[in-house]
């Protein structure tokens, strides 16, 4: 069985836990929860360790997490050395919130990434349907990579 290990990252109060136990249909529930959330730096490197791809959750009504995520793109895509096509930046609106798609810029590098727009009130099979896609896409590229060093060691 194939796996792969994608992470969720993000600013505080973005709406990761809502999203990921969503997109997992773990939870029916869109209602906000705080949830503990790993802060310590000195354990990222842990968390990263064979991952396959990350997802940069943030909430599009906060100015702050706009700058805040050119940070976790840092460590969990550059540091890491993945490709901008295993990163997944969702713009998440929480509920009750507008969402103004107009006024989103984003700053380079992170202009680049594959952005999508999340409202769970308003269109959440949008959403499952552009995660799934993304999921494909690793999952298509893990394949690749196990194939080719099973090649290279049968060769």
């Amino acid at each position: 069985m194939l796996k792969a290990k994608i992470l969720f990252v993000g600013p505080c109060e973005s709406g990761k836990t809502v999203l990921a136990n969503f997109l997992t249909e773990s939870s029916d529930t869109t209602e906000y929860n705080p949830t503990q959330g790993v802060r310590f730096e000195s354990c990222w490197p842990a968390l990263m360790k064979d991952s396959h791809g990350v997802v940069i959750v943030f909430n599009a009504d906060m100015p702050s997490h706009l700058k805040e995520i050119e940070m976790w793109y840092s460590c969990f895509v550059q540091q890491q050395l993945l490709q901008d096509a295993q990163c997944l930046l969702i713009a998440h609106h929480k509920p009750g919130s507008e969402d103004d798609a107009g006024s989103l810029s984003l700053p380079s590098p992170l202009n680049k990434l594959k952005l999508v727009r999340s409202n769970l009130e308003e269109d959440p099979e949008e959403i499952r349907l552009e995660f799934i896609a993304y999921l494909k896409s690793i999952v298509s590229s893990v394949s690749e990579s196990r194939d080719r060093e099973e090649m290279s060691i049968i060769t």
